[in-house]
């Protein structure tokens, strides 16, 4: 049966929006590979847990913090001696300020090695307290503030790893938030930074500056990454043809999409798919 699609998981969490497993249960998950309509908390308290994110391997190695956005593709690898907790958050829990900032360090930094007694260790138990509840009052509140809490935790501790001196919330901050934004959106019908730095009144050159300046990388990289990006899932998780792939990515001329292919990756799409196992 051919595949047209990635596998989707999507409204599987309960009423609160907000699901707990336990890390030393992960022989009972599903470890095929997939997108999740929410987020992805994992609080590792010890051991190593190996999991593929996107097309790369990402390696948590003892206390360690790590989230997950809609629509990555995911698959869990091996987990050995692991303690903690994956958290499953719906899109609503998660505030504007916490989503900005997974956004920007997304395909940056998704992972950083904490000490033993962080603070989100002493959270989770509470979480998930609140959550299993039946019915107590303010309970969405109390969840709420605790996921905010945990959420802005991880963050921070992200931003303390890279030496960040990021000026959240400044005009220059929000701008690149923003252009971000309007990619994932619209990238499969804009794929001109220029066309980006009219939605946003900038110059194309002061946008080029302000990426380099947030993420260390140019306004085109970002463009050309969310492309690729989703390129190389349907060619490795699909059998969508080339020809498919390239409409899918709004590409009018197939011919044109494969140079597109070979030049940022060095292989051809056929043999970027030919790579499956």
């Amino acid at each position: 049966m051919k595949k047209a699609a990635i596998p989707l998981h999507e409204g599987e969490l309960r009423h609160v929006g907000l699901e707990f497993k336990a890390m030393k249960e992960f022989n009972h998950f599903i470890h095929i590979p997939h997108r999740d309509d929410h987020y992805m908390f994992l609080v590792q308290q010890k051991g190593n847990f190996l999991l593929a994110v996107d097309f790369n391997e990402v390696v948590l190695s003892g206390p360690s913090l790590c989230f997950i956005t809609p629509g990555q593709v995911h698959s869990y690898i091996n987990c050995q001696n692991c303690e903690g907790w994956f958290i499953f958050l719906g899109h609503e829990l998660i505030s504007n300020q916490y989503r900005e900032l997974f956004d920007t360090y997304l395909h940056i930094k998704q992972t950083v090695a904490v000490a033993a007694d962080d603070a989100a260790f002493k959270i989770v138990p509470i979480m998930e307290e609140m959550a299993s509840q039946k019915s107590i009052p303010l309970q969405k509140t109390l969840i709420n503030s605790l996921v905010d809490t945990l959420a802005g935790l991880i963050a921070s501790r992200i931003i303390q790893s890279q030496n960040s001196d990021l000026n959240i919330g400044g005009q220059k901050y929000n701008t690149v938030v923003r252009f971000k934004q309007l990619i994932h959106a619209k990238y499969k019908a804009l794929k001109q930074v220029h066309i980006y730095a009219s939605l946003l009144h900038i110059s194309p050159l002061y946008l080029n500056e302000l990426t380099k300046e947030i993420t260390g990388f140019p306004a085109s990289y970002w463009i050309n990454q969310e492309i690729l990006l989703e390129s190389k899932r349907l060619l490795y998780y699909t059998d969508l043809d080339v020809k498919q792939i390239a409409y899918e990515l709004g590409f009018e001329d197939h011919a044109y999409f494969s140079r597109f292919f070979k030049k940022h990756t060095g292989m051809t799409a056929s043999g970027f798919r030919s790579l499956k196992p």
